[in-house]
Parts: C-alpha cells; structure tokens; sequence
C-alpha cells in the first residue's frame, strides 16, 4: 500500500462510524475540514452529533454508500474482510485502514503518550489529559470512552493545538502496535480478550512487541515489579519509571478506589516526566470528577436510590469496583445488576467471577450479552448465578426486558445504591429508574 499522508485526504467513508474509536477519529477528521461520510448498523447518539457537524450516515453497510471520489476508508477492526462496502473499495483500489492504523497515522508526527493496560486506560488517560490541558499543554486526544472535555461536555476527541497526542491504547488484536509511543504507561497486565489472545504469554508477548519498539529517549511508566510486567520490560531501551516511587499521600481523590489511587499515581508520573510542577498535577488530580462508565453517578429514583453505572467486564475490575462502593457508602446497601459481556469471557473466568461480588448485598445477573460472538451452549448465566451462590446466596437471574420495564424501585430507597455493570447495554436499566 502507498503509504497515506492525512494531509492530502479530502473524503474519507469511516465503516463503523458508530464505534466509541472510529467515531473519535471522524470527529478530528471533521474539524480538519475533511468530508466524512459513515456507516453504522443502528442509530446512537454519538453519530447523531457526528450529523451536527457534517458527517453524512447511513444506518447500514451497502456498496452504494461508496463514491469513487473518496480518498481513503477507516474501519472499525469490528468489521469482517468480506464486509460490502471494504469490497468495492478494493474494486475502485480505494485505500483502506483500520482505526488502529489510523490512530498510528495521526501520532506519527506528534509526541505521543500512549495509555495501555487490561484495566485503567480510559481514566488515566482522562486524569493525564486534565494534567496537560490545566498546565496549557494543549494535547490532542483520542479515548475509547467518553471524558469531559473543556466546556463539561462528554467527548470521545479533544482538539489541540500542540505536539502532544494522548491516546487509549488497546490491545486487543494487537491494535496498539500501530502506535510509536514517547511515553508509554502500562497500568497493568492481565488476562482478557481471549477470544483473541490464547493466554497471558500470548497478551505478553503483545505488551512486549510494542515496548521494544521504543527508544533510549523514550519511557516506560509502570510498576517494574508487577509480577505480570516484569518480563515485559527486561531490558528494554526506553527509561522505566517506577510509580511507586510517587508519594499518594497528597492526593484527595474525588472517585474512590486503590485502583484509581494507581491511575492517578501514572497520571502523575507523566506530569512528572513532561517537567510540569507537582503542585498543579496534584491539584489536577483532586480535581478529577471521573469519565463515562467509569464509577458514573447517574441520578436519583423516585425514592432518593442513588444510581452509578460502570463498565467493569472482567472479574478484577468487578471485584475492584464494589469494593470502592463499599468503602464510598459504607453505610448504604449496594445493588448490582451485572450484565456478562462475551461466552468466551464468562466461561474462562466463571471460577473468578463467582468471588467478585462479596461487597455486594443483593446481586442480580442478566443473560449474557454476545456482541461479537455466537451462541456458546456449554456457558450461560445461570451457570454463573450458581457459582456466584457459593459465595453470595442473594443473587438471582433476571431477564433484560423484564428488569428494563418492570423494576420495582419502591423496595428501595435513600439508604440504598443500585450499580449497573457491565460492558453491554445495562447502562440502560440505571438510566430508566432515574427520575
């Protein structure tokens, strides 16, 4: 392939424009002046503002929707080789690339700090973006979820004006070794994304081949001494800065958990390394009010029930969530309603799960959302109701429908919160009990 200067791109058809990351990059491609058009299988609300801002949709995928004037095609890795739109673009020899390659494309020339790790990437990468947007850094930046941007708003893409690019890398399928980081954070590394990856070596092995890739001048932010990083960066070029070398005592988060007590601390070190007083990163960091999905407050029912969503989809990040619940409302009673995201997932870590959900005190599992994959008979989530049992008797399954119509929100009230988690769409159920 040729390679592709953004700068001469005029039209570009994003497949997937719907997605949290595709959907990131028409919006910078868009305010470069660029045409974008896009297709989606669905309405959201995020194509809605990409139609605000000039983007020209199409609820479907159709060869149609692909004029041969287009210059390039991005899509999502979501979409399959034998998609009819990535076809025809092969037949009028439109190039085409996948987010991640775009992402690779847009850091080339910038200096670029990129957020990696199984949990943690979206949040630090918020609380690192507030350090440099408050010490007029200016970066670009580009996440896998939605942060509040400089007018409050929630954004997936923040434009700047500077060299510097903040990026959520992730590595499924290997998407973050598109990316030549100048700092690289690794918040941690475990299993996941095995439908992919065949086990923790082979997500290793990933982490491994992006930290060889960079240089002396280059560094590495992590904790060394993580059983699960240590081989990662054995003798590495780029500088390993150690986190535990970064005092928390001066941080008074406004979001709970050790876990964000570690964001936070990695936040720090990249204010520490781009030479920007500690004062004012500390003063960033206390300041941070959190990103969408990430320990959100929602509202209020009828009953004054408060209401949080969060997106954990792994048993650790389950596990860590509630805990940060019980030690922010430890006098309240905590509902969750947890969504299984992926066969492939809740089968591997059935045995996990089944101990994630201790800090609980009523625990409500719904049918397991597929996404990407096909039915799996040997998993389901009365499987996963049954494990959970053995450790938490108060825990019962529930279809979606019927706990999206018919909750009962008058069992509960002021003293208790309700948390929906998930990677799907349980975010739902929480929004509809507010009043």
């Amino acid at each position: 392939m040729t390679k592709i200067n953004l700068k001469n791109i005029k039209k570009i058809h994003f497949i997937g424009i719907g997605g949290i990351g595709v959907s990131a990059v028409a919006r910078m491609m868009l305010g470069e002046g660029k045409k974008v058009s896009g297709s989606n299988l669905g309405e959201s609300k995020i194509i809605k503002e990409l139609e605000k801002i000039g983007a020209t949709t199409f609820y479907n995928h159709d060869e149609s929707h692909l004029n041969p004037d287009t210059d390039l095609i991005v899509y999502s890795p979501a979409i399959p080789e034998n998609n009819t739109e990535l076809v025809k673009a092969k037949k009028l020899n439109i190039p085409a690339i996948t987010y991640p390659q775009s992402l690779g494309l847009i850091s080339e020339n910038k200096y670029t700090i990129a957020v990696s790790g199984t949990h943690g990437k979206t949040t630090t990468t918020a609380m690192i973006y507030d350090i440099l947007r408050d010490s007029n850094f200016d970066p670009t930046v580009i996440v896998g979820s939605l942060i509040k941007g400089l007018n409050g708003e929630r954004t997936n893409f923040i434009k700047g004006d500077s060299q510097y690019f903040v990026v959520e890398a992730c590595e499924y399928k290997r998407s973050f070794l598109q990316l030549q980081p100048n700092i690289l954070v690794i918040t941690n590394i475990d299993l996941d994304h095995l439908d992919y990856y065949k086990d923790l070596a082979d997500i290793q092995s990933a982490f491994r081949e992006l930290v060889l890739k960079m240089k002396e001048s280059d560094f590495v932010v992590c904790d060394p001494d993580n059983k699960n990083i240590a081989l990662v960066i054995k003798d590495i070029k780029a500088k390993i800065i150690d986190i535990k070398n970064f005092d928390t005592n001066k941080f008074n988060l406004k979001i709970p958990g050790q876990y964000n007590l570690e964001n936070a601390r990695e936040s720090f070190a990249v204010g520490n390394i781009l030479e920007i007083e500690q004062e004012k990163s500390i003063k960033s960091l206390n300041n941070f009010e959190g990103t969408w999905r990430r320990f959100e407050f929602k509202g209020k029912t009828k009953n004054e029930t408060l209401i949080y969503d969060d997106y954990a989809h792994n048993p650790t990040e389950v596990k860590a969530t509630l805990q940060g619940a019980k030690e922010f409302f430890p006098d309240k009673k905590i509902t969750v309603i947890f969504q299984p995201h992926l066969y492939s997932r809740t089968k591997v870590f059935l045995e996990d799960f089944a101990k994630s959900f201790n800090d609980a005190d009523k625990v409500i599992i719904l049918p397991i959302y597929a996404a990407r994959e096909e039915n799996d008979p040997t998993i389901n989530s009365q499987i996963l109701v049954d494990k959970i049992k053995e450790n938490n008797p108060n825990v019962s399954l529930v279809k979606y429908d019927d706990l999206l119509n018919n909750f009962n929100v008058n069992g509960y009230d002021e003293n208790n919160v309700i948390f929906t988690i998930g990677a799907g769409d349980v975010y739902k159920i929480g929004e509809k009990l507010i009043i």
